[in-house]
C-alpha cells in the first residue's frame, strides 16, 4: 500500500522510535530532533535525547557542524536497525536548532498529522 510508505525525512519524535512503531523499520527516512547527550569524535556517533528516549546518530557524512552537549539538533537520515533492535540514524543532514521549544514542536507534529489524515480521508 502506498499510503503506509513513509516519505523522505518524515518527522518523528524519539519516543515514537520503538520496535512496535510503524516508523521503526530498516531504511526508513526520518527527521528527528533532540538534545545532544554525547558525541564520540572517533566514531562520529552522537546520542540525542528527548522525553526520556534517546537515539544514536551516525554523523560521519556531515560537514561543517560543530557539536556541543546540551544543545538541540535536528537530523534527517535513514534508520539502520541492528539484529538486537539497536537503531542508528545514518544522518545526511544535520543542524543546530537551539531555541526550539520541543514541546511546541511535538504539538505541531500532531496537528500536521491530523491535517494530513483529513486530506487523505477527503481523497478516498
Amino acid at each position: 500500500m502506498a499510503s503506509s510508505v513513509l516519505q523522505p525525512g518524515v518527522p518523528v519524535t524519539l519516543q515514537e522510535l520503538e520496535p512496535s512503531s510503524e516508523s521503526f523499520r530498516q531504511g526508513a527516512s526520518l527527521r528527528v530532533t533532540g538534545v545532544l547527550q554525547s558525541y564520540d569524535l572517533n566514531s562520529a556517533i552522537a546520542v540525542i535525547q528527548d522525553g526520556g528516549a534517546s537515539l544514536k546518530v551516525d554523523t560521519q557524512n556531515l560537514r561543517e557542524i560543530s557539536f556541543r552537549t546540551n544543545s538541540t539538533y535536528q537530523f534527517i537520515g535513514e534508520l539502520l536497525i541492528k539484529p538486537d533492535n539497536d537503531a542508528v540514524l545514518q544522518a545526511r543532514v544535520g543542524r543546530n536548532v537551539d531555541g526550539i521549544d520541543l514541546n511546541l514542536y511535538q504539538q505541531s507534529l500532531l496537528i500536521r498529522r491530523q491535517y494530513e489524515a483529513q486530506l487523505r480521508s477527503r481523497r478516498s
